[in-house]
This record gives C-alpha cells, structure tokens and sequence, in this order.
C-alpha cells in the first residue's frame, strides 16, 4: 500500500470520527493544532485504523503521534511486519 493511499485511509477515517474534511488531510499537518483532533477521537481513529488495516498499533507507540505523518509512519511499520 503507497503512502498516498494510506493517507487517503486516514483522511477517510478522520472524518468519519472528527468531521475533518478530507481535502484537509496531508502528511505534514499537525493532528491537534491543525486538524482539530482531541485525545477520544485520536483512541477511535486509531481503533478504526486497525480494523481497517488489519494491524495492531501498541498504545506506547501513540503518544508520539503529532502530525498525519507520524500516523502514516507507524501503520507502514505495522503493514512491513
């Protein structure tokens, strides 16, 4: 899966849990500060990824998420392994 894909995933998901507007969504943009996404709806967008990707995303590894690139990053990881 390209990394274009992935995000286009998250841009889905994204706005299902937290109304972004999927156009919004690029690798660079910050989760918090940019794109409006609280801590719940971080815990259910991450929920969601992983049903959708067919992976499991460790909670130690979620605190470091600050940008959509962050996200895309580890999903890859996951999706390598």
């Amino acid at each position: 899966m390209t990394r274009e894909a992935i995000v286009g995933q998250l841009a889905e998901i994204l706005n299902e849990v937290a109304g972004v507007v999927p156009a919004e969504v690029t690798a660079e943009k910050s989760l918090v500060e940019e794109l409006d996404v609280d801590s719940l709806a971080m815990a259910e967008v991450i929920v969601i990824a992983e049903e959708r990707f067919g992976i499991e995303l460790p909670e130690e590894e979620m605190t470091d998420l600050h940008t959509v690139l962050d996200l895309v990053i580890r999903v890859e990881k996951r999706l390598a392994s």
